[in-house]
């Protein structure tokens, strides 16, 4: 199966994925694409935009997977008031309708937690929004806390990367964003079926 791996950071979604699909990993900082590349070898890195590409090349790939940049639609956004304020990046909500109405593979877009109501209806999973076009499985998975930048041991043992050699990027921050892997994977084994689906 030929996968489309959106903003892929260093990969926390795509970490238990395996090796038997093919890969492609878009991330506009090169030094995080050159982390995701030494965890992924097998994986097509490409180092853009992610919402570019999409609209360019969504029609070759049988799978999607799309996180886009959160800080503008988090809770966080207006939690802090001494922070910048930004108008929310609608580019999450045109990706969700261009996969919705144009795309015929198998798509899920996440997000965090937003402090508006969401303008299209998404799944609630741990943390994130999930927007997709199959069935995913609810499923408990280990909570996540709040972390302080001394807890940045206890992120790599939870999401399962060593960043010590990596230098020029805020470690905390990466291991942050990343999707918890198991959830990754349990998402896409939904999408491929191999969960099976409980009738409610």
């Amino acid at each position: 199966m030929k996968i489309l791996n959106l903003y892929a950071g260093i990969g926390g979604n795509r970490k238990l994925w395996g090796d038997e699909h093919e890969v492609t990993a878009i991330e506009i900082n090169p030094n995080i694409a050159k982390i995701y590349q030494d965890f992924f070898p097998n994986d097509k890195v490409i180092v853009g935009d992610a919402h570019e590409y999409l609209l360019q090349h969504f029609k070759e790939f049988d799978f999607i997977w799309s996180s886009p940049p959160c800080p503008t639609h988090s809770r966080l956004a207006i939690a802090n008031i001494k922070a910048k304020i930004r108008f929310p990046d609608m580019k999450l909500y045109e990706e969700i309708i261009l996969l919705k109405h144009r795309f015929k593979g198998l798509w899920v877009v996440e997000n965090v937690m937003s402090y508006y109501e969401p303008l299209i209806e998404p799944l609630i999973l741990q943390r994130h929004y999930f927007w997709c076009n199959f069935k995913i499985k609810d499923k408990e998975f280990p909570k996540e806390k709040t972390c302080t930048v001394k807890d940045r041991e206890r992120l790599s043992l939870l999401f399962g990367f060593n960043l010590d050699k990596y230098n020029g990027v805020d470690k905390r921050l990466l291991l942050r964003n990343c999707v918890l892997p198991e959830l990754g994977l349990h998402i896409l084994k939904c999408a491929l079926n191999k969960i099976p689906i409980v009738k409610e």
